[in-house]
């Protein structure tokens, strides 16, 4: 059905000043406005709730949708709303977890663009969660506890569970908090990776045959580019490199370490490998099994690991170098501040004694 209903007969209610409005969440009407606590709830004061109506999206829906809609805003405003008649209706005693998440794919997607950006983060952060419960059963606080207590405690993967779940029983408007189920785990307990040497990424770089292959290492070694952006490179302003738009991120520059890498390999060339994929996470795939084909001893993203190490032995400003590898500082410190080992803080020091322009020490 048209939304243009929808809209129109919030349109009459914003008018009519009724603090309530209309919802589509698949094909069933919901209210929308500051209600007080349903029954049993945790919380003590009024807050953006729904009501399910039980009323389908067809025109007939909409017409009684907006007559409720007035009923319950001429309740709320003589504070005589009672919820009971509503939880009769309440869906996640009887709609099923697919149905659920069919509802919040099309809200995830009517608050932003469908593009690969956003099909990526939809397919990597959310479905991999969404795809692990029973999609028959009815949407529950207990069966979003067992999902979560499944998965190893104290684990990355733990963390993004809660994180789903947590955003999924918002949405259905469930009393949960799943916080204490979370654990300790932080970016901070991941060991570091055992990196390849810049030496050893150049030899690599000459061992691998000349081709597109052979670039798109040279690119995500030079750049420190994530597997995707290989495909979403703009050198026009060669050797510096502009990230652009459908990528995770949104679009960024950035400059090569080291410069004579880009120069020397020639990469203002591009000779993009021939990959396709619905998405980012499936054009990432592919350069990930490229490595593994062509016998790299390492995944490809220990290359933009690298990429920010030598960052920090260049002295690069970190909030620059985060803005490069687009994402926050806050991010970039935690991950790569506390993979810096001796060695690397011995060059760095190093290099900023014999600097020409350091202070002169006073001797008396």
């Amino acid at each position: 059905m048209s939304s243009d209903r929808i809209n129109q007969a919030n349109g009459r209610l914003r008018a009519a000043k009724v603090g309530v409005t209309i919802q589509q969440l698949g094909n069933r009407l919901y209210l929308k406005a500051t209600f007080p606590p349903k029954p049993g709830s945790a919380k003590t004061h009024p807050h953006q709730q729904r009501i399910a109506l039980g009323i389908h999206a067809n025109p007939a829906g909409v017409s009684l949708a907006e007559k409720e809609a007035r009923k319950v805003g001429a309740l709320l405003d003589c504070r005589q709303f009672d919820w009971t008649p509503y939880l009769k209706v309440e869906p996640q005693q009887r709609d099923k977890i697919g149905d659920w998440i069919e509802r919040f794919e099309i809200d995830y997607f009517t608050r932003r663009a469908r593009n690969p950006k956003s099909e990526t983060t939809w397919h990597s952060d959310y479905w991999k969660v969404f795809k692990t419960l029973p999609l028959d059963q009815p949407l529950t606080v207990e069966v979003l506890t067992n999902t979560i207590t499944s998965v190893k405690a104290d684990s990355r993967t733990r963390k993004r569970f809660v994180d789903v779940l947590s955003r999924l029983a918002e949405f259905a408007e469930l009393e949960a908090n799943f916080k204490p189920l979370k654990g300790s785990y932080s970016s901070k307990n991941v060991a570091p990776r055992d990196l390849p040497s810049d030496q050893a990424i150049a030899q690599l770089f000459y061992s691998l045959k000349p081709g597109p292959w052979q670039w798109a290492f040279g690119m995500m070694a030079a750049y420190g580019l994530r597997n995707h952006e290989l495909f979403y490179c703009d050198l026009s302003r060669f050797p510096i490199l502009q990230i652009t738009e459908g990528a995770k991120t949104d679009p960024h520059r950035v400059w090569p370490l080291y410069p004579e890498w880009a120069e020397k390999w020639e990469l203002q060339a591009i000779n993009l490998p021939n990959c396709t994929g619905k998405n980012n996470t499936d054009l990432g795939n592919r350069v990930t099994h490229a490595f593994k084909r062509m016998g790299i001893p390492f995944p490809p993203y220990n290359l933009r690991h690298a990429w920010a190490v030598r960052a920090i032995e260049f002295r690069l400003d970190v909030s620059l170098a985060a803005a490069q590898m687009g994402h926050s500082v806050k991010i970039h410190c935690e991950i790569y501040q506390h993979w810096i080992n001796e060695d690397v803080h011995q060059r760095a020091y190093d290099a900023l004694i014999t600097r020409a322009d350091r202070p002169k020490v006073p001797l008396a």
